[in-house]
This record gives structure tokens, C-alpha cells and sequence, in this order.
């Protein structure tokens, strides 16, 4: 089982939804960055349970605890340890999946794999292991922060409400002021309204998030099989319920032509930049120098509130129905993480970047 990720800045992730507590180790942290312990609590803030009435009623404190690398504020370049222990476990809700195979989970492959499998929560496969990603993320932030690049996440379609105008016109300020975590504040309403009817109904929905990554330098990414983009996918594709990847102008690009596609140079007078951005900031898998952006399809929470039938491992067909306190929708909670990936691999790759050229 691979619990590591990354080349030179990397995070292994350790714990299961229903254990002691879910932790990790980061390594590769640059020495001498400011460590700001309150801004990575709130990261973890913006992903824990609880936060509204369109997330899971469960209630996390997910307080962090900083085990190791860190000393008088700044990072020393030791590796980073760090837990959050799990408080609000209601095992007994997942005591009928025992031996059931919950549809579209992940249960029947685990058991397939290892011929075992933790029935509470999901275990190693449950949503509760991005805490250590949104810890890893936090602290790569931070360093990207001394570099000058910020990652922004938002959503931007719930099921089949979606926002139609480029990132560039909207105001990332206004994300953060309502549940959805959607810029658009007529949107935000639309889409938590359809997330309160769905719930409502026992069901789930899924949708869009956009991330936007401005300040990153020319040069990071390889030409060939670590492209930039085929990292970032890679680092999306690896999150729960994550079906879609696409960056640049995406699929919405197939209808156009080439004439129409190609983002052209020209020199502003301090630099060679793009009159447009249809490549989404990567160019022949290597960062251009504008700003990158890229989309990441959530689908629908796989666990209903509404019978469904399936199989136990017999292979006895039952009706299955679940306890328990589960989201009806990913995305608001799911913003956060998009950031921590991809803010861990473009630190990654400016560390990659800064041997190759040394």
C-alpha cells in the first residue's frame, strides 16, 4: 500500500476513520519558513465536519498537534510529524456493513486486495484521511507563500447549477462567505438551496471545483513522463470521489480550431507573456508562467440515506440501509483539499525544478 506522496517535498499519511487518529510525517520542508500554527489550524477548520447545514451533523474538532520540524515558529528542515486524533466515532452506526457490500465503495475491492477490510467509516479509504493532506497542504502553502504563489479552490457547479464566466471575474474574496464556498453570492444560494432539497431526500449530488495557481515561475514540470499537469491530475484523481481531470480550456476547447486555440507571445516590455491563457499556464508539461488553472469532477457521495439493494460477501442479495452521519455533498468540504494537492505539488515541482538547474 503506497502512503507517500511526492518526489522531494513529500507526505506520508498514516490512520483510519475510526481509529486513534489520522497523522503524517512531511519531509523535504525547506529549513527557515515561517510556520504559522493558527493558519493551519484553519485550514483544517475549512475541511472538519459539522460546519453547516449542507455537511455531515458530525461533530471533529480536528485539532492538529505538531509533533516534530518545527521549533520557535519556523520549520527546521527535520521532518514534520503531526497527528489529529479522532474524538467523535459512532462505530456502532456501521455495525450492519460488516459484512455487506456498500455500493460504489470501496469494500468489496479492499476485501477483494487484502482479504480484510475496517467496515467502520471506510477505514483507510474513508474521506477522513484528507486531514493529513489538508496538514501537508498547510505547510506547503506556507512555503509557497515566501515564494509569491497563492492556490485559490472554489466550486463551480453543484449537480447542474454552474458558473458560466471565467475565473478572472470573480471575486475570490467572496468564497469563503457562504457554505458552498462558491465566489458567486446568486449561485451560492441556488447551490446550497438544491444541496438542503437533495438532502432532504435521503440522496447526494455532485459538481465541480475550479483551482486557479498564480505566481508560478516558467520551468517547473518535465517534458515527459512527470508532466506538470499530468501531475496535478494525478494528485486530483487520488482524492475521494474525485471521476474528472481537466486543465486549460479542457474538453469545452474541442470545438474549436487550432487558429483559435493557440495562445500567442508577445513581449509586454519586462517579458515574454501570452495574449490568452487557453493552455491553462502549462505548455508541453512545463509551467508557462501564467497563471494555472484546471477544474476536478466530485461525483455524488456514494453513501445513501435511502434503501438500496445489495450483496453481503455470500453473495446474498439484502436491502441495505445506512446509519450513520454522511454528507449529501462533497465539494464545500472537498475546496480545501483540491488546494493542499495541488499546492504540494507545486512545491514538488519548484524543489524538483531548483536541482535541475542549480
Amino acid at each position: 500500500m503506497r502512503n507517500t506522496f511526492g518526489h522531494i517535498f513529500t507526505l506520508t499519511t498514516f490512520g483510519e476513520s475510526h481509529g486513534a487518529g489520522i497523522g503524517g510525517v512531511v519531509d523535504g520542508m525547506p529549513a527557515g519558513i515561517d510556520i504559522d500554527l493558527d493558519f493551519i489550524q484553519s485550514e483544517l477548520d475549512r475541511r472538519k465536519p459539522g460546519q453547516s447545514r449542507i455537511t455531515t451533523g458530525r461533530q471533529e474538532g480536528d485539532v492538529v498537534e505538531i509533533l516534530s520540524g518545527v521549533f520557535e515558529g519556523k520549520s527546521t528542515g527535520c521532518p514534520i510529524g503531526f497527528l489529529v486524533r479522532n474524538t467523535n466515532q459512532h462505530s456502532k452506526d456501521y455495525e450492519n456493513v460488516r459484512n455487506v457490500y456498500r455500493p460504489s465503495h470501496a469494500d468489496y475491492t479492499y476485501t477483494q486486495k487484502y482479504a480484510i477490510r475496517d467496515h467502520r467509516g471506510g477505514g483507510r479509504s474513508s474521506a477522513r484521511e484528507t486531514i493529513s493532506r489538508c496538514v501537508g497542504g498547510a505547510f506547503a502553502k506556507l512555503a509557497l507563500r515566501q515564494l509569491g504563489i497563492e492556490v485559490v479552490a472554489y466550486t463551480s457547479q453543484v449537480g447542474m447549477i454552474a458558473l458560466d464566466r471565467d475565473y478572472s471575474q470573480y471575486d475570490f474574496s467572496q468564497i469563503e462567505n457562504n457554505p458552498v464556498r462558491c465566489p458567486d453570492p446568486v449561485a451560492a444560494k441556488q447551490m446550497e438551496q438544491l444541496i438542503l432539497d437533495v438532502k432532504a431526500d435521503g440522496d447526494t449530488i455532485g459538481g465541480v471545483i475550479t483551482c486557479v495557481v498564480k505566481g508560478v515561475p516558467v520551468g517547473l514540470g518535465e517534458p515527459a513522463f512527470s508532466k506538470l499537469h499530468a501531475e496535478l491530475g494525478a494528485a486530483m484523481l487520488g482524492i475521494n470521489a474525485v471521476k474528472g481531470f481537466e486543465y486549460g480550456e479542457g474538453f469545452a476547447g474541442v470545438g474549436q480550431r487550432g487558429s483559435e486555440q493557440n495562445d500567442i507571445f508577445y513581449h509586454d516590455g519586462s517579458r515574454i507573456s501570452t495574449r490568452t491563457n487557453h493552455s491553462g499556464g502549462i505548455q508541453g508539461g512545463i509551467s508557462n508562467g501564467q497563471d494555472i488553472y484546471f477544474r476536478v469532477l466530485f461525483k455524488p457521495v456514494a453513501t445513501q440515506l435511502r434503501p438500496q439493494p445489495t450483496v453481503d460477501k455470500e453473495g446474498e442479495e439484502i436491502m441495505l440501509e445506512v446509519k450513520g452521519r454522511h454528507d449529501p455533498c462533497v465539494l464545500p468540504r472537498a475546496v480545501p483539499v483540491v488546494e493542499a494537492m495541488a499546492a504540494m505539488t507545486i512545491l514538488d515541482h519548484y524543489l524538483l525544478n531548483k536541482t535541475v538547474t542549480l
